[in-house]
């Protein structure tokens, strides 16, 4: 079954209570499934939202809408307060989460400034990973490394029902650790090509460690809506500069944009590839437009 995601919409927090409810019941009206949010802690010019707070006041708008970081950047982070949030976020939602963790990348500084080696951003993520999946089963733990000297560590209650942990990012190594230790992958700026071979690749690797995983596969991509193609490139490109400060032509070849109807179709491959979560960034003239959008997006996807 596919799950459609919505990034949260633009103007979401500037709104009053009531909009804002209006509008989070307005994308699950059209077919949306889950809203989701990246994890910023300092990116690149001091922006970002703090994944879990977003999360939080996200899942209190509409009773029944999903809700998922993706991605968390857990290697800035000490693994005891995430197992602590995410054991938080099971009472206060149960069953409407999803946890997304990447190692990040596009911003060196911002884990730098962290007080985080980025050359040690994986292996830290590895080890918090291990400890926060054995927390939220309920175990004690002990684990001592390079990074974290933990004795005897507890958070109750038990986390559940489970919260799935989709790795994201797009290198091998990404990959790996998904078939290790994730319930899924989810991938951005990649061919589907590419999101076939990972998908192909967690499956052999899952199955030489002998797990056996009901698998939660995804893609993100930013997406340009309008009534063409030259309006829907043009909001697209303008919107990911502006985020990144790097121009368009480093995403173009990644960015479906078009009609509704035309990025559905250049979508459908990565969904025939297995992908089970399809996050979308849409850029539109407005926030009513996008949801629009995804809903016929959505629609067709599903189809």
């Amino acid at each position: 079954m596919l799950t459609i995601g919505f990034a949260t919409p633009v103007d979401l927090w500037r709104s009053d209570l009531d909009t804002r409810r209006t509008t989070i019941a307005a994308l699950a009206e059209a077919g949306v499934d889950q809203v989701f949010m990246a994890d910023h802690v300092s990116f690149i010019d001091g922006h970002g939202t703090d994944g879990f707070v977003e999360i939080a006041a996200l899942s209190q708008l509409h009773p029944s809408i999903e809700v998922m970081i993706s991605v968390y950047l857990l290697a800035l982070r000490h693994p005891l307060p995430v197992a602590r949030q995410l054991a938080t976020m099971s009472t206060i939602a149960p069953g409407r989460i999803r946890l997304g963790v990447g190692v990040g990348g596009e911003d060196r500084h911002e884990i730098e400034v962290c007080g985080v080696d980025p050359r040690t951003r994986g292996r830290r993520t590895d080890a918090s990973l291990d400890i926060i999946r054995r927390l939220m089963a309920g175990e004690p733990v002990d684990h001592h490394d390079e990074f974290f000297d933990i004795e005897a560590a507890r958070i109750r209650p038990r986390v559940d029902p489970a919260i799935p942990v989709i790795v994201g990012g797009r290198s091998d190594a990404a990959v790996r650790r998904a078939a290790r230790i994730g319930d899924g992958w989810i991938g951005a700026w990649c061919s589907p090509r590419r999101f076939t071979e990972a998908v192909g690749m967690i499956d052999d690797l899952a199955g030489e460690a002998g797990r056996d995983v009901e698998w939660q596969h995804g893609y993100q991509p930013w997406v340009g809506v309008g009534p063409d193609h030259e309006t829907a490139t043009a909001r697209v490109a303008e919107a990911m500069e502006a985020f990144y400060s790097v121009p368009f032509a480093a995403f173009d070849r990644y960015t479906p944009r078009g009609t509704p109807a035309e990025v559905a179709d250049q979508l459908r491959p990565y969904v025939d590839a297995g992908c089970r979560i399809m996050n979308l960034k849409i850029v539109a003239g407005d926030d009513a437009e996008s949801i629009e959008a995804a809903g016929e997006i959505a629609s067709r996807l599903k189809a």
